[in-house]
């Protein structure tokens, strides 16, 4: 079988997904499918769209095959929990850490070191659970935004026709719709 990528192009699987729960089964049957995550990638968000092109798309469906369309990478619902743990961890240990020290440099007693540190970190852990919430609500606003637009569209680079053939049947077996190959420029 002739292998039918052009000299010049990548060739990759794309699918639009109505609901987050499919997109995210699709992915996960990619990676364990061995696509390597830097293969998968999705829409950025509408402003950098917006600020690429200089306007704002319609619908997923317009924008599927364009090469143009700025992409990002997918981040799993694991990472993003892990970088919110590490916003409410790190302002709590940095305001507990810090307020000890300086009770302790200025003679205080342990008392007096532990209470600074309760109240120190606490606020340290309140402004790090204000930026936690900040980073899950970018999250779902990127995800909701394009399901807006008709759905979230998800591109697979393919490295031959194996690769191919696994890609399009993941992506309709988890409910892809339009599920195509395309060729993109180098």
């Amino acid at each position: 079988m002739a292998d039918k990528r052009k000299e010049g192009t990548i060739r990759e699987a794309v699918g639009v997904f109505e609901d987050e729960k499919a997109f995210e089964e699709a992915i996960d049957e990619l990676l364990i499918s061995g696509f390597a995550r830097r293969e998968i990638s999705l829409v950025a968000s509408e402003h950098t769209v917006e600020e690429k092109l200089g306007h704002q798309y319609e619908r997923a469906k317009d924008i599927e095959d364009d090469p143009d369309i700025p992409r990002t990478c997918y981040v799993t619902k694991e990472s993003i929990g892990a970088g919110e743990g590490g916003l409410i961890g790190l302002p709590m240990y940095i305001g507990a850490t810090v307020a000890t020290g300086m009770v302790v440099a200025s003679g205080g007693t342990m008392a007096a070191a532990v209470t600074a540190a309760a109240l120190a970190g606490g606020a340290g852990g309140l402004i790090g659970g204000y930026l936690a919430r900040l980073l899950g609500k970018h999250h779902a606003d990127l995800i909701q935004e394009q399901i807006d637009h008709g759905g979230l569209l998800l591109w697979v680079r393919t490295r031959d026709e194996d690769y191919e053939k696994r890609a399009v049947e993941i992506l309709k077996k988890n409910s892809g719709k339009d599920v195509h190959l395309h060729d993109i420029p180098v």
